[in-house]
């Protein structure tokens, strides 16, 4: 039988998901000299050529690509046994490290958090807020164990690597100043705000999104302004500095100065994920924290709709 080392299949797996070996070895803190040590080990174990030349990089042939999927089955197969295991000796106590974006965080992460105090005392859920696209980046380095992120910047979901589980479409809604002319109109359109300054988003999605949804409604909206967070974006609205298209989840209702109008007749939306690398789920802590963010997910669809027009 055919000699199989995980060490190597995940170098392997990893040179197919960043592209080069240079950056394969910066993810696994590895030199470049050493993984191509240990591709070149791999070949001769499974006595098939795995890279081909590719001008000055490497590619992987037909060969390669067949391992791997096969091999993906075994690594779901091991973060199934490392759950279990971990319940075996942990039982109700354990720890799911999470990677999530910054809106998702208090819409989603804390309250789950709180609701999990009180259901699984023993659950520690460890934070870290990032870009929505690096959350997935952390997932398959193995740095978070669970992934909060948006569809449109998530693998797709023929993706072996990893299980997704759908749980919310966030509205986008519109940001103004308290004294806009156009905010006590009824039916507002996104359309209508073509004329208007834009603030977007200076990292991350959200300057993709505005752009998509202002062009989706006929335009190409004028970029005023960029900011990285919320604060700054909504406070430049409040100065009438220009107009915003926000995330529900973001609560901008809630800042002087700033009047949030939903958009008619049905607003853009962006779709919300949770995912985990494939095989964790069937753990018990993953499980409980993906069930608790389903139901807080579920709790917000519906609410926290934005005031109507005075």
């Amino acid at each position: 039988m055919t000699e199989w080392d995980i060490r190597k299949l995940r170098v392997l797996r990893t040179l197919r998901d960043r592209g080069t070996v240079t950056a394969t070895a910066r993810t696994l803190l590895m030199t470049p000299s050493a993984v191509s040590q240990q591709l070149s080990g791999l070949s001769r174990q499974l006595g098939v050529e795995l890279l081909e030349a590719d001008g000055r990089r490497v590619r992987l042939t037909a060969a390669a690509h067949l391992v791997l999927r096969h091999a993906e089955a075994v690594f779901a197969q091991l973060e199934r046994a490392d759950a279990e295991l971990a319940e075996h000796v942990r039982g109700e106590v354990g720890e799911v490290r999470v990677g999530a974006f910054s809106t998702a965080v208090p819409a989603l992460v804390v309250p789950a958090v709180r609701r999990l105090r009180g259901t699984r005392p023993g659950l520690e859920v460890r934070v870290r807020e990032a870009e929505a696209a690096e959350a997935y980046t952390l997932l398959s380095a193995g740095e978070v164990d669970l992934a909060l992120s948006l569809a449109a910047h998530a693998p797709t979901a023929r993706d072996a690597r990893f299980t997704r589980v759908p749980l919310l479409a966030d509205p986008l809604d519109v940001a103004l100043p308290a004294d806009h002319r156009l905010v006590a109109r009824a039916g507002l359109r996104l359309a209508d705000l073509a004329g208007e300054r834009w603030i977007f988003g200076g990292s991350g999605p959200w300057s993709e999104i505005t752009t998509a949804a202002c062009e989706a409604a006929g335009f190409v909206p004028e970029r005023a302004h960029s900011a990285a967070g919320w604060t700054a974006i909504l406070a430049m609205v409040g100065a009438g500095m220009g107009v915003a298209l926000v995330p529900r989840m973001a609560a901008a209702d809630r800042v002087p100065g700033v009047v949030v109008r939903g958009l008619a007749p049905r607003p853009p939306r962006r779709h919300v994920v949770a995912a985990v690398r494939r095989g964790a789920e069937d753990g018990a802590a993953v499980s409980h924290l993906l069930d608790t963010l389903r139901a807080v997910a579920r709790e917000r669809d519906g609410h926290g709709a934005p005031a109507p027009p005075p």
